[in-house]
Order: C-alpha cells, then sequence, then structure tokens
C-alpha cells in the first residue's frame, strides 16, 4: 500500500515526522511524500528534516509567493500529476493549509481514499483563510482524526459522523518524542525560567499597520520587566520595516524544532498568536496569552490554560501579560491523548483503505 502524504508548512513537517516514523513500522505501507513549497525558508522548512531525521519528500512543488488563489490552482494541478504518477491508494492530509485543501481537492476529483489529520477543528471565524481550508478539506474526506474531543462535535454538528475519530494530538506525539533531544539556540543569553516565548506571524496582525505597532509596543513594555525572545517570522520581519516599526525586545531568525521545543519548556510563559503554540505551551505547562479573539482549541480557554485578547491594543495586551505571568497551568487535563495518536492514525487508514480496495 502507498501513502502520498501532503505537506508544505512547518506545523505540517514536525507532525509529518512523527507520522513517517508510524508508518516505517508498519510492513507493506510505503510512504511518498510531497512538499508543496509553501513555506520556502530554510529555517522554516528544511532545517526540520535534517533536524528530527525525516526522510526528505520525494518532490517538492516549488509553489511560494503567490496569492492564495494561484497558490492552491497550482498545487491542485501539480497534486493531480503527481497522484497520477504514484498511483497512490491513500492520500494523507494534515492540518488547515492551502496544501491540505488543494490536496483535497485534487485527491477527491481523482477518487483517491482520503484520510484527514486534525480534522474538526473550528475557530468560527470565517475571517481567517484555514477556516475554510478546514472546512472543505474534512468534508471531502473518508476518514477523520481529530485531536480533541471537541473537534468531534464540531464535525456532528456538520452532519459529519462515519469514521469520524478521536486519535489524540501528534504535536503531542512529536512533543514528547523530542522533547529529549531539544537544544538551546546558539544566538540567545537567557536564564531558564526567566524569559516570555513570544511569536508573531498571523496576517491579521501583521498586515494591520497600527496593530502591529499596538502589538509591538506592548512587548516593549513587558521586556522592560522580563526577558522577550521573539524567533522572528519572515512576513513579521518584512512588515516591521516596511511600517518602520522599530522594537527592543530580542528577536533571532526562526528556529528549528528542537529549539522551539528548547524555547517552550524553558520559558516562563508565552505570548503568541498561533494556533499550534498554545497546544505546545499546554503541553509543557505554560501560561499563554493568545493574541486573537478566538482559538481553534476551545477547551484550553474553557479550563483556563489559555487567555485570549479580544481586541488588539498595547494596554490590553499589557494587562493581560499581568493577569497571566504568574497562572499555574493543571496537569490534570489529558485532552490530546496519551501520545499515541500517530499509530493509531496509520492503523486505521489501512484498515479502512484495505477494506475499499477488497470492496
Amino acid at each position: 500500500m502507498k501513502i502520498f502524504t501532503i505537506i508544505g508548512a512547518r506545523p505540517q513537517i514536525i507532525k509529518s515526522g512523527i507520522i513517517s516514523h508510524a508508518i516505517d513500522r508498519v510492513d507493506g505501507v510505503e510512504e511518498v511524500v510531497v512538499h508543496t513549497g509553501q513555506h520556502f525558508d530554510d529555517n522554516m522548512s528544511d532545517v526540520f528534516f535534517r533536524q528530527m531525521n525525516i526522510k526528505p519528500p520525494k518532490y517538492n512543488l516549488g509553489l511560494d509567493s503567490l496569492s492564495h488563489g494561484a497558490m492552491i490552482g497550482r498545487m491542485i494541478e501539480q497534486l493531480e500529476i503527481k497522484m497520477q504518477s504514484e498511483q497512490p491508494e491513500v492520500v494523507l492530509l494534515i492540518g488547515d493549509t492551502n496544501s491540505t485543501l488543494a490536496g483535497a481537492i485534487a485527491a477527491r476529483k481523482l477518487d483517491l481514499f482520503i484520510a484527514h489529520i486534525e480534522a474538526g477543528v473550528r475557530s468560527y471565524n470565517k475571517l481567517i483563510p484555514e477556516e475554510a481550508n478546514r472546512l472543505i478539506s474534512d468534508h471531502l474526506s473518508d476518514v477523520l482524526f481529530c485531536s480533541n474531543r471537541d473537534a468531534i462535535d464540531c464535525l456532528n454538528k456538520e452532519g459529519v459522523y462515519n469514521h469520524v475519530y478521536f486519535s489524540g494530538d501528534v504535536m503531542k506525539d512529536a512533543a514528547m518524542y523530542y522533547r529529549s533531544m531539544s537544544q538551546s539556540p546558539s544566538n540567545i543569553v537567557a536564564e531558564k525560567g526567566q524569559f516570555v516565548l513570544a511569536t508573531c506571524h498571523r496576517a491579521e496582525n501583521t498586515n494591520d499597520a497600527d496593530k502591529l505597532r499596538q502589538i509591538f509596543a506592548a512587548l516593549d513594555e513587558i521586556n522592560n520587566h522580563v526577558k522577550i525572545i521573539m524567533p522572528l517570522h519572515p512576513r513579521t520581519r518584512n512588515k516591521l520595516k516596511e511600517y518602520q516599526i522599530k522594537t527592543n525586545i530580542d528577536t533571532i531568525e526562526p528556529v528549528g524544532y528542537l529549539q522551539m521545543l528548547w524555547l517552550l519548556e524553558n520559558s516562563k510563559m508565552v505570548i503568541t498568536d498561533s494556533g499550534g503554540v498554545p497546544k505546545e505551551a499546554f503541553f509543557f505547562g505554560k501560561p499563554c496569552l493568545v493574541m486573537r479573539p478566538k482559538i481553534e482549541w476551545t477547551e484550553l480557554v474553557t479550563h483556563h490554560c489559555t487567555d485570549l485578547i479580544d481586541y488588539i491594543s498595547t494596554d490590553n495586551i499589557v494587562q493581560g501579560y499581568k493577569a497571566v505571568k504568574d497562572k499555574t497551568i493543571s496537569k490534570d487535563h489529558n485532552f490530546y491523548g496519551d501520545g499515541n495518536a500517530a499509530d493509531f492514525i496509520i492503523a486505521k487508514t489501512v484498515e479502512y483503505a484495505n477494506q475499499r480496495l477488497n470492496q
């Protein structure tokens, strides 16, 4: 059996590494990994394969620096060609990127069996491009693996009941697997537990000059009290230059996954606008302030593991930091499984794909 795995962005690379390890443990299953090229910066992509000892993709489509429409259209075209050439039994989708959506459409048109990892995630904010990617990909897939139980409820409300499973989260698998290999970034000077890890990359924050100024004014204020370390996303770096925004915080180049794990585990708390980082902060028991009004992982908010900023302003972020910085995060919650999500996903995918082949 051949599994055709589609990746394109940093989180997908991390998740695919754990999935590939699980596939390697199953006899008679071959994997072909296709990288769309959606993230093209070396520190945002290639370094992950090297650090995590993952076999490199068989194909890299190189489809970066395009508009959403052009990118998705080209991806569909190129993925269809590769699928027809490789003739896989299964197309494996991960997460919610343009690469995921393009893979879902191409595979459905070719009537290939589709498995979707991290299905059912909803922010209920249709202004976020990923929301449409999730909705469409979920409804085109044959088997859906949910990282949390709330995702199952979301799918059921949309009329999706068949072949929906709580698998646990492959990001938890990855954090547990790679934790002992974590590495301190060489270009920082910070004591363990004495710094705030910050990230900012989301388009609705970086494409708004006033909002980005408010965010960095807040981070500068917080940095007067506790050291902030920020791996700076290429988009954010470019926008800071475009808007002529200055900052006094320590910004470093994007880091690899093993360095990010070190920063998470050794930080005092996390400030972010990421979708995935709040979960990773939770894995390591760190308070997390999210610079968004809504988040996909509602259980983290409901159980007071993550706090949100309803409206981006300097004062709101600073006050949010003060409210969160000394919070203790309960270790009693088990929202994301026991670290065996990848093995469950591959076993169930192979089972269903074999059933389809034998019909």
